[in-house]
């Protein structure tokens, strides 16, 4: 089961990790963050209030988006590509965007290791945070089907403009079709077909 999905802006790189080096923290902004289990919930999570595991798990989510961010600029700066704008005025080809998998370690800053899969590119980047039982190979494909979609979602209908992220609630709904509860499918094209015309209508 999936426990997160999140998407962030990417920020300057600032001092980057250099090959051979694991990625430290880099700067982002977390746009849009979805978990699929209670904050909390994780074995060995420390017993606090609502409020303060709520606030806990936050911490955990942005720590994680710092790494999927240091990742990026890693692969960025390897490519030697010119380095993107923070946020782009069109929505990315983010489908397209290079990617990969790592593990975040026992204890950084999940309880458990963490695999996640993530993609990034043009000033953003989109992760899932799994379970170490999850089908990566199916993650990472269920990645590159769900970001159009969820790009898509987000913006809101008119001209174009920098204005990615108006309708969470369209998320959700993508979310609860396409990742129900944090599950996996074997997304099929004609699955895929059959809800893009209904969003479409």
């Amino acid at each position: 089961m999936v426990r997160a999905l999140l998407l962030l802006a990417l920020g300057e790189p600032g001092h980057a990790p250099s090959p051979g080096h694991a990625p430290g923290h880099a700067p982002c902004r977390v746009l849009l963050a979805r978990s699929f289990e209670p904050p909390g919930t994780p074995p060995g999570t420390p017993p606090g209030s609502p409020p303060r595991q709520r606030l806990r798990h936050k911490e955990q989510l942005l720590a994680a988006a710092r790494q999927v961010a240091s990742h990026c600029h890693l692969q960025h700066s390897s490519s030697g590509r010119p380095s993107p704008p923070p946020l782009p005025e069109e929505p990315p080809a983010l489908q397209h965007a290079p990617g990969g998998l790592f593990q975040l370690p026992p204890g950084d800053p999940f309880p458990q290791a963490t695999p996640v899969a993530w993609l990034g590119g043009s000033g953003l980047a989109l992760a899932l945070l799994c379970d170490p039982q999850d089908n990566l190979a199916l993650a990472e494909t269920t990645l590159r089907l769900l970001a159009p979609r969820l790009l898509a979602a987000l913006r809101p209908p008119g001209p174009p403009g920098p204005g990615v992220l108006l309708r969470p609630d369209a998320a959700d709904l993508l979310l609860e079709r396409l990742l129900p509860r944090g599950q996996l499918l074997f997304l099929t094209q004609a699955f895929l077909q059959a809800g893009d015309r209904g969003g479409a209508r």
